[in-house]
């Protein structure tokens, strides 16, 4: 059972909403690789760290589940879970075969009076890598790619993305905040709004497949390598 401190986790406020404050600090703590892949880690021994009741602690570790980051040992506590190369090769494959299609089939369907949002949305994720924030890189870069998908009118097709990219997430992106590189990829998302805007949907389609194909290297790795989301 690994003990070891966390960075991140420590004494939490009670009166506030204290499941999601435990969850949003352990889905930091396993994006950054403070969790590390394959351990396992005990409610009880967690709520110390935090200084709260395992209650909270379980519950949160239950929505880290549901969202595939880390699975349940009867017994023993919860183990961040470790991504198969095939697993990742298999997402990879199905993410390329619905987003960068979709991305070109949806260019000339976003309004202009759209584009401004769509902007704040792309700065939401550069803000969150200049602030070191990669929960709110994660959710921020979620957000404005399921938003682009939105215009397909599919609500089916966005919920399997939506859950596909939830599973190429799971390893500590720290490396590659330091490196610098995560800020390149953040930016490469007002890229893609320059080429729609431009309304060029055979660029866009292929950017979109850059990024993807970059899921093999920085956000699957955690290794400074070539980067995108």
């Amino acid at each position: 059972m690994d003990t070891a401190p966390i960075a991140g986790l420590g004494p939490l406020n009670k009166r506030e909403r204290l499941r999601e404050m435990v969850a949003d600090a352990l889905r930091a703590a396993v994006i950054s690789g403070e969790m590390r892949p394959g351990a396992v880690y005990s409610a009880p021994t967690l709520s110390q760290m935090f200084g709260i009741s395992a209650t909270p602690v379980r519950e949160a570790m239950l929505d880290l589940v549901r969202e595939g980051m880390v699975e349940a040992l009867p017994n023993k506590g919860y183990r961040v879970r470790i991504v198969p190369e095939e697993e990742l090769d298999e997402v990879t494959h199905v993410r390329l075969l619905l987003e960068p299609p979709t991305v070109r089939d949806v260019v000339p369907l976003v309004p202009e009076a759209d584009f401004p949002r769509l902007r704040e949305l792309a700065d939401a994720i550069v803000t969150a890598v200049r602030e070191d924030d990669l929960v709110a890189y994660i959710h921020a870069d979620r957000v404005f790619h399921l938003a682009l998908l939105d215009y397909a009118g599919n609500s089916q097709l966005t919920t399997i993305v939506a859950e596909l990219r939830l599973r190429t997430r799971l390893l500590g992106l720290t490396p590659l905040l330091e490196s610098g590189q995560l800020e390149s990829s953040a930016l490469e998302h007002h890229e893609l709004l320059d080429r729609i805007e431009a309304r060029d949907a055979e660029g866009a389609r292929s950017l979109m497949e850059r990024h993807i194909g970059h899921v093999r290297g920085k956000w699957a790795r955690g290794t400074p390598e070539d980067g995108g989301s």
